[in-house]
């Protein structure tokens, strides 16, 4: 392939290395990657490659706010201490000049590098007309080429009756002969998203293979970031909708998550359950990969689209964190997660209560922090008199604070983060339907600076929120409305040196 000098991606290599060396390591979480310096989005091209992870994700170095898309680049050997490396896609080129948008990346048989990612162009500078196709680049782990057929599926790829507007986040992988495959997210003219499935022998040569699976109408309009793979003898779908409306307490997030899960008949996906992959409020794009050990590891960026612009986060020299890796496996049908099993290396100073009679406010001498690990377990003091309501507030001092809250007559457990430092009233609080346990429940709650992770009964629901307040801000703090017996263990999460 021929090389040739991208300047656009040599300036933002210069820019992003001088700015983001600016940025302070006590002003970021610990254990969740953000971007080098500006903005951050969805995940790319997620991936084990010559020895070590390595995860790029949609980039505007210059700015706090969406414009147009590189992809940033980082690589680590334990899913959460992540070295930056420099940039690896810039949009230069005709057919990508408004960005480079979403993609996956895979191993050709000669241990090159490939990325496929949607470029996008502009006609006429009406941004109704951003053309969307599908690219190549190809490298070695660091630096990358564009190759000079791209891009290798646009329009002309694309059956009758499907946008050329909303055609993009191809997800590749290579299957048991050695051929490649991707799945695309595209639009019908009604606006509900179809993924469209494509086969090439080399991974530059593509051709249609048809219709994977197609948006009834249940799940919002245009599927976005698709991702599909085999799960303990399922096939799973993975798609982030545009526009969902609520079920109950599912899809509350109007751009949300989805996991399908169902078997194959030929080339097409039949869908057999569905549940929401996330049930707090910052959580989309999420991608997969298999680890070398055979465990299915996700990541997702960990931000809500209609929370991006709020006061607060513009004080920050970035925006935008991806989320804590899950390891993903199935039990009783449903989806469960577990934080990866790499975060207990990084245990430390443990404190621990058993048999803890809640019956009003309480702190516990060593249970606060920012960086933190905890596992709760509730149960009614009284099996005969079930309490009314727990709360844990966190991220806590004399001004702000956040909230989880489990109300057992309701069967629901909230998050609220209305005191967190938010100058505006937008998306503050999620509530998620459990298991009805007669007021048990087990909590595993992880903090790192700007965000919670809460796994709730071995992982069978997950609810992820970003908070604003700052890190100095570390009480811990529990209460009960009627009597509540709690057993806590609290780790410190130490980063390594």
């Amino acid at each position: 392939m021929k090389k040739t000098v991208n300047h656009s991606l040599l300036f933002a290599r210069a820019y992003e290395q001088a700015e983001g060396g600016k940025i302070p390591r006590e002003s970021r979480p610990v254990f969740h990657l953000t971007p080098l310096t500006g903005w951050m989005n969805d995940p790319n091209g997620f991936c084990y490659y010559h020895g070590q992870y390595h995860l790029f994700y949609q980039y505007n170095p210059y700015d706090t706010e969406w414009d147009a898309m590189h992809w940033g680049h980082a690589v680590s050997h334990d899913l959460l201490h992540w070295t930056y490396l420099p940039a690896a896609l810039a949009p230069d080129a005709p057919y990508d000049s408004f960005g480079c948008f979403s993609g996956s990346a895979a191993e050709l048989p000669d241990g090159r590098h490939l990325l496929m990612y949607t470029g996008v162009r502009q006609e006429g500078g009406d941004k109704s007309r951003e053309f969307q196709t599908q690219c190549i680049a190809v490298g070695d782990g660091t630096d990358y080429q564009k190759y000079e057929k791209n891009p290798v599926l646009d329009s002309n790829a694309l059956p009758e009756g499907l946008s050329p507007y909303d055609f993009r986040d191809p997800k590749i992988w290579r299957t048991e002969n050695g051929a490649y495959r991707c799945v695309v997210g595209a639009r019908r003219e009604d606006k509900r998203g179809v993924l469209l499935q494509y086969e090439s022998r080399d991974g530059f040569e593509w051709r249609y293979v048809g219709v994977l699976a197609e948006n009834d109408g249940r799940f919002g309009l245009m599927w976005e970031c698709p991702d599909f793979f085999p799960l303990d003898g399922k096939h799973v779908l993975f798609v982030s909708p545009q526009d969902m409306l609520p079920e109950d307490f599912e899809y509350h997030n109007g751009n949300g998550t989805v996991c399908l899960t169902g078997r194959m008949d030929g080339d097409r996906f039949v869908e057999e359950n569905n549940q929401a992959i996330d049930y707090g409020i910052d959580f989309y794009a999420p991608q997969t990969i298999l680890t070398p050990d055979g465990r299915r590891v996700m990541i997702g960026w960990m931000q809500n689209w209609d929370t991006c612009k709020t006061t607060g986060y513009e004080e920050r020299p970035w925006f935008g964190q991806m989320s804590l890796p899950r390891e993903l496996f199935f039990r009783n049908g449903r989806l469960y997660q577990q934080p990866v099993r790499e975060l207990a290396q990084y245990r430390s100073g443990k404190v621990e209560y058993r048999d803890v009679l809640l019956d009003g406010e309480k702190s516990l001498e060593g249970i606060e922090g920012r960086v933190v690990e905890l596992d709760i377990h509730l149960r009614c003091a009284d099996p005969d008199t079930p309490y009314q309501k727990f709360i844990m507030k966190f991220a806590q001092n004399e001004k702000y604070h956040s909230v989880l809250s489990y109300r057992p007559y309701e069967s629901w457990l909230q998050i609220d983060r209305k005191f967190s430092g938010s100058r505006r009233a937008y998306i503050h609080q999620r509530r998620c339907l459990v298991s009805d346990q007669r007021g048990e429940i087990r909590l595993h709650v992880i903090l790192d600076r700007f965000s919670m992770e809460v796994f709730i009964n071995d992982g069978e629901q997950v609810m992820t929120a970003t908070i604003l307040t700052g890190s100095d801000a570390r009480k811990i703090s529990f209460e009960a409305d009627g009597q509540v017996m709690m057993d806590v263990t609290k780790y410190s999460l130490i980063e390594k040196e």
